[in-house]
Formats: structure tokens, sequence, C-alpha cells
């Protein structure tokens, strides 16, 4: 795999969606864009909420995408438009500092994340004037990582239009961490994937170091992609930062039940580590340290030996300052065995049993109850979609994502793909007016596509 996102020359009248764009751009800006950049959505296949745990996940990128025309000057200024009219114009001075207003996650803030990291990381005083227009087909809170691959897709559009280079790893790793400027506290796995990504399959990426392997999915089954069409904005909700926050203050339980210094470990994987146990025993002991009713903040003040005060500094973020439960016997369980669930899938790829779909399924069905029912990351449209999709033919299938709304993941022998389809949007979309106007985009098969790329015009 080559190091540094490709640079592919392209004929853009050959592509309907450049073409436009290019377009888009011309009667915007009156010149033509120097480049055009792409990042890719993703689904996750398996192993939900566990890469901010420090466990590896097995995602594969999909073929929607975001996609930018860019132009570089010397205006001063970063100029943003959106193909979408629905989305407004914004424009920074490149001179100023980067202001993101984590209270109004509006989507030119996550285009400045990326340009944010790449500031920092270059420590460019004077980053290159850019006139872009950013077009998406990833359908927007739906689980499929639109905000990420906007943040992925900018951070490689000012690498260029500055003239740096880095590596693909590199370049994840630096939007992982600015997309939390925007206020969101995830893993990493979204711009991971969003970079890493090759045609053809899936890959399992583990983090400390970042680090990605093919996964060969079967033969004879493809996966679908269903939204549920309730939208979840990651940044302008507090639940998936609460979840990040129970499994950090589980793990200080956790390393203090073993007298383990708990002072430096941030993560469940951490605790793992320096016990030197399996997963099945860190499930044990869960079962045996932490009890399932939620935990008071004055029992785990009183457990970990900490004031209030720190209790709100040192592990509470911004938006989940007002939490008074915690329910950490039963994010620890779901994630400890969500981490062993990716690894059994990715050891069924590998061996390629003759009835690997129906275990590779089995696991699916797991991942989706335990996301139910110990994470409460679902909501009763994705449970409802999930159970029409197994009753329609699937061998498998789970939320995909964050949550709270977006998208399920479907494995469907490739024989049944066809009545599968059929019969998901006679029940799921058809009987509701607002699904059925969106079930054209919300009902799709998907082959793992390739990763972020640099395009320029033949």
């Amino acid at each position: 795999m080559a190091t540094n996102p490709p640079k592919l020359k392209t004929k853009i009248t050959a592509n309907e969606r450049m073409k436009n764009l290019k377009e888009t751009f011309e009667s915007k800006y009156g010149e033509s864009p120097l480049f055009y950049a792409f990042a890719p959505g993703r689904v996750n296949l398996i192993g939900e909420h566990i890469d901010y745990c420090g466990y590896s996940v097995l995602p594969m990128a999909i073929e929607q995408n975001i996609l930018t025309a860019v132009s570089v000057n010397d205006s001063g200024k970063i100029q943003l438009a959106n193909a979408n009219p629905k989305y407004k114009d914004f424009s920074v001075s490149c001179s100023e500092e980067i202001a993101i207003d984590r209270d109004d996650p509006q989507w030119y803030y996550y285009f400045l994340c990326g340009v944010k990291g790449i500031q920092e990381k270059f420590g460019l005083n004077h980053l290159a004037g850019m006139s872009c227009v950013v077009d998406g087909t990833i359908p927007p809170s739906s689980g499929l990582s639109s905000s990420s691959a906007l943040v992925c897709c900018s951070g490689l559009v000012t690498m260029e239009a500055n003239q740096k280079s880095l590596s693909k790893v590199a370049l994840a790793e630096i939007c992982a961490k600015s997309e939390r400027y925007i206020g969101t506290e995830g893993g990493g796995m979204d711009q991971s994937i969003s970079f890493l990504a090759e045609a053809g399959t899936a890959k399992l990426i583990e983090f400390q170091p970042l680090h990605a392997t093919d996964v060969k999915l079967p033969d004879g089954a493809v996966f679908v992609i269903s939204n549920c069409c309730v939208e979840m904005n990651k940044a302008a909700s507090s639940h998936y930062n609460i979840r990040v926050v129970e499994c950090r203050i589980a793990t200080k339980m956790l390393a203090q039940a073993r007298g383990v210094d708990s002072s430096r470990l941030l993560k469940l994987a951490h605790v793992q580590m320096e016990l030197k146990a399996s997963l099945e025993e860190m499930l044990a002991l869960v079962a045996e340290v932490l009890h399932p009713e939620p935990y008071s903040r004055e029992e785990i003040c009183k457990v970990l030996g900490i004031t209030s005060e720190q209790f709100s500094t040192e592990l509470l973020s911004a938006n989940t300052q007002d939490m008074t439960q915690f329910k950490l016997h039963q994010r620890a369980k779901h994630v400890y065995g969500e981490a062993a669930r990716v690894l059994q899938f990715k050891s069924v790829c590998d061996s390629e049993p003759a009835d690997a779909t129906r275990l590779l399924g089995e696991l699916m069905n797991q991942s989706h109850a335990s996301c139910r029912d110990l994470y409460e990351c679902s909501c009763p449209e994705l449970d409802q979609l999930v159970d029409i999709c197994l009753k329609s033919g699937a061998v498998g299938s789970r939320l995909t994502g964050a949550g709270w709304g977006g998208c399920a993941v479907s494995m469907v022998p490739s024989k049944k793909v066809e009545s599968f389809l059929q019969a998901v949007r006679e029940e799921y979309y058809l009987p509701d007016p607002r699904r059925a106007a969106m079930e054209k985009q919300s009902l799709f098969v998907s082959k793992p596509g390739g990763g972020a790329a640099i395009f320029l015009e033949e």
C-alpha cells in the first residue's frame, strides 16, 4: 500500500459529478479549480464504540464520499461554499486564529477542523488562500461518517494547498485529533479507514500504533446499508461523549480494584494490558467489580479517592458536566465483549469455513443486541429496521456508526439481494411518506471502496 494519499490524473468531462462540481466552482469564483480531493464515508461491519477504548475495529470504506474542488490564491482568505444550497457559504481570514464553535456544529466548522489540524502540525502562521466548493454524497447524521469524511477531505486539501506532504497514517491521526475541536471525542476509526481504505477489502484497524490489515470478506454475500431516517449529530448531542466518559470512569474503577495506579489509564484496553489479562478475564472482572446498578458521582469519588471538583475536571467533558448517574458495568461489558467479537469476525474471514456467512451473521446479531441492551445506543426505529432486515433474508444485521439513529448494516446472501431489498422497501420505507421520499439514498448495496485521494485534471 502506498504511504501517501495518491494523486490521480482524471478526465473531468468523463465524470458527471466532477463536471457539475467544476461548473458550480467556475460560476461561483470565476476561475477553474486547481485540484480536487475526495474522502470516503465508511460502514463499520463490527466493533461499535470501542475505538476510543483502544480496541480494534473492522470497517470498510463506502462509495459515497466528500468531494472538494479547490483553487489556491493570495486572497488571504479561505472561502467555503457547498454544492448543496441548503448549506450556507463561509469565509475566514488566513491570518486570524481559526475559531470553531462547539455549540453550533455547522458544516463549515468541520471543514475548519481539518484546516486547523494541518496548520498546527506544520506551525503555519500564514495559510495559503483557498477557494473551495464541497459536494457530499454521504447522507448527513446517518452513522456513515459524513462529518469525519469532511474533516479528512479538508485536511488533505489544506496539506496540498500549502505544498506539504504527509503519510496516510499521519493524516488520519491529525484528522482524528482535530475533529475534537468541535467537541466529538472519537477514537480514530472513521479517519483511519477514510485514508487507509483500499477497494475490494475491509480493514482491521488497530490503534497505538495505527495499523490497517486487509480482511477478505466471504464470497456469496454482500453488505446492504439501510438508513432508519432518524438523524443524530454527534457534536450537537451529549449521548456519544457520555459513553466515552462512562468508559473512562470504568477504566479507573477496574484498575483501582486490582491495585493498579489508575492516574495514567484512560482507556479500557489499557487496564487489560496492565493486568496482562484476556478479554474473557476482563469480562469476569467486570462482573465481579462493577455492580449493574448505576453509580452516583459520590460513590465514584469515594472509590477513587478524588474530590467532586477533580471528578468534573479530570473525568467529565465539556458537555457531560450535568451527568449524575453512570452505568459502568453495562458499558464495560459491551466494550470487552465487542472487542472479542471483532477478533472472532476476522478469524472467520481468515479461515473461510463453509458456514462463514452464518457465523459472521451471528456475531453481527450479538453485536446489535449488545449495542441495544448494554450500550443503549440504538433507538426504536433502528431496532425495528434490524428486525425487518433479518425477517427479509439477512443472516446478520446491526446498527453501524454512533447509533441513536442512522444506519443498519446487513449481511445478505448474494442470491437473495433483490428479494431482500424489495421486502425492506415494502416493510420499512413505503408505509411512511417521509421514509419513502428518502428511500433511494437510504437503501443500497455497498462494496468496499478506496481511500482518500487527490485528482488533477488531465
